[in-house]
């Protein structure tokens, strides 16, 4: 059974190269990790968000004590134009899901960038319909308002 992905788009004032080294380089600025983070314990905060920057790299938040946890794989890395991460949708292990973020140029010299979160399918049943209704009520803050508007991105 295949359940319907989660899809995003927004038009930005950056060119693509810019709008992916934005996504990338710089999630830290823009992900909500006084929210959106793994459960640091005893004190420890969120110190970044790092994207190793080739296919095969991981994506993990790192801890204030040094621990890193890992949120996904990068299995896709075409700068300025695609995205692709094997995703963890929660803090347990098990089965990934999919985030594809692809870059086009607008007529304007800005870009249309689009998220697809798909895959939900290949987690368990209550897992599947929890983490998918978490993350469509998270992706509009997350992509839309966050990421868009890192850097006054949002056109």
């Amino acid at each position: 059974m295949s359940t319907e992905p989660i899809e995003r788009r927004i038009h930005v004032r950056a060119n693509p190269a810019e709008a992916f080294r934005i996504f990338t380089q710089e999630m830290t600025s823009w992900w909500p990790l006084d929210t959106q983070h793994s459960m640091a314990e005893d004190g420890q905060t969120t110190e970044r968000v790092v994207v190793e920057e080739h296919e095969g790299g991981r994506v993990y938040e790192l801890l204030s004590d040094g621990v890193e946890c890992e949120w996904g794989r990068v299995t896709g890395w075409d700068p300025g134009r695609r995205l692709l991460v094997d995703w963890r949708p929660s803090l347990e292990d098990g089965p990934y899901t999919e985030i594809e973020v692809t870059f086009a140029a607008a007529d304007d010299g800005g870009s249309i960038v689009a998220l697809t979160h798909r895959k939900w399918e290949l987690l368990g049943p209550e897992e599947r319909d929890d983490a998918r209704a978490s993350y469509t009520q998270g992706w509009p803050m997350v992509f839309d308002q966050r990421y868009g508007g890192a850097a006054g991105l949002v056109a």
